[in-house]
């Protein structure tokens, strides 16, 4: 596909790359600094295809899984890049939300990670991050963030969370934190449960101020945000004592994760209407979960 944006584009996926590559090093060593008499966990890699109507090349990407693990009881970190033309349905929902020349030209590119991570330890958070761009022959856009689910809740956990995203998003803008943690808080809401998915953290969509380098710096700096985030807060609670009742309301949360992904997500709904691999679109999904 040539059009005039393929440095940026490549730039774009190999970023995304580069990130998956540190987390998953980093949860490796998290999990050989757990002590336990089992194994430590490792990722699973699968190489993975998005299925064109036209039986064309449409990308793919890497889905790398861990199970089972000492600190992690099921962690993904996806990262991919698909190309083609958009159905009906996408275009017209791409339409709805202001992007233009849906109606002339349907190819598109996409590329980003996606993670999210269940812990074995019910005082662990679980959390979700992704990052991600997104390529019309009209317009381009970057997106993602990240977000703490924990089932039991801290205090400073939370403080620190937040404290980690604001300190990397202020170079960009005074206001821009306070500007996508609002956006985070109302995107993982539950409306049929009244209530967020968890305790919050950042997220935008849609982002194109016309600098293409500076807001690619900012999604930079979103991923680079994530592991002192997140793991001193694993670090911090991977050793707490538990029992059946942590277990009991770590499983009732998952319910709530899975409703919100299954009924909501905007990433959930586009990766499954465009026909990319569906064991790698619903990674984020819990290995068990419970309803009250």
């Amino acid at each position: 596909m040539s059009n005039g944006f393929e440095a940026e584009k490549s730039k774009a996926s190999a970023w995304f790359r580069t990130l998956r590559d540190q987390i998953v090093a980093a949860f490796e060593a998290l999990e050989d600094r757990q002590p336990s008499d089992a194994p430590a966990g490792r990722f699973e890699v699968t190489e993975t295809k998005r299925a064109s109507e036209t039986g064309e090349d449409a990308g793919g990407g890497l889905m790398s899984v861990m199970r089972g693990g000492r600190v992690f009881e099921k962690v993904g970190v996806n990262v991919s890049t698909v190309y083609g033309e958009l159905g009906q349905a996408a275009q017209k929902s791409m339409a709805a939300r202001g992007v233009p020349g849906m109606d002339q030209d349907p190819r598109f590119w996409a590329s980003g990670i996606s993670l999210v991570a269940h812990m074995q330890n019910p005082h662990a958070p679980a959390v979700h991050m992704n990052t991600r761009m997104f390529w019309t022959p009209h317009a381009w856009w970057f997106g993602g963030g990240s977000d703490l689910n924990p089932c039991i809740e801290y205090d400073d956990d939370t403080e620190h969370f937040h404290a980690v995203q604001k300190e990397h998003l202020d170079p960009h803008g005074a206001d821009l934190y306070l500007q996508l943690k609002k956006w985070a808080d109302e995107y993982f809401y539950i409306p049929h449960r009244n209530r967020a998915r968890g305790v919050g953290g950042i997220f935008m969509d849609d982002r194109c101020t016309g600098d293409w380098e500076a807001d690619f710096a900012l999604t930079q700096d979103i991923g680079r945000a994530f592991l002192p985030a997140y793991l001193p807060l694993v670090d911090r609670r991977r050793e707490m004592a538990w029992g059946e009742a942590e277990k009991d309301i770590q499983l009732i949360h998952r319910g709530l994760y899975a409703e919100y992904n299954l009924v909501y997500d905007r990433g959930t709904k586009f990766g499954l209407a465009t026909g990319h691999d569906a064991n790698a679109v619903l990674m984020s999904l819990p290995p068990l979960a419970k309803w009250a």
